[in-house]
């Protein structure tokens, strides 16, 4: 079975700077500053937590057009915490707490609940 995605990173003459491909799309990711990485362009935990916002959004985009609300637009904020001092596993990088909030434009309160749960559903 071929695979429904495949994006490819490569290193760059920049240590900690690497070239990421999806298609025919590319993007310069940063590792962090603390790992001795330029930490100028986006980070892979940047991209993990953008990643979330981007489906979040076109898939509320997606439920408003399913139940014929005219939703006048979606902003999404995804917020990571790492702590460091207390790692929830000692062999891998894991967020601690990540909340994720929504303000949608154009609707009502109840109809934006009600999109929301379904997201939460999917």
């Amino acid at each position: 079975m071929e695979p429904d995605y495949v994006v490819r990173a490569a290193s760059t003459a920049t240590f900690g700077r690497v070239l990421l491909n999806a298609r025919t799309q590319h993007l310069v990711v940063d590792g962090p500053v603390q790992n001795g990485c330029p930490g100028e362009a986006v980070t892979p935990a940047e991209l993990f937590l953008g990643g979330i916002a981007s489906c979040a959004v076109e898939l509320l985009q997606v439920i408003a057009r399913e139940r014929g609300v005219a939703l006048g637009g979606i902003d999404a904020e995804v917020a990571g915490t790492i702590d460091r001092a207390h790692e929830v596993r000692s062999d891998v990088t894991v967020f601690s707490s990540v909340a994720l909030r929504f303000a949608l434009r154009g609707v009502g309160d109840e109809d934006a609940a009600a999109m929301v749960e379904s997201f939460k559903g999917r």
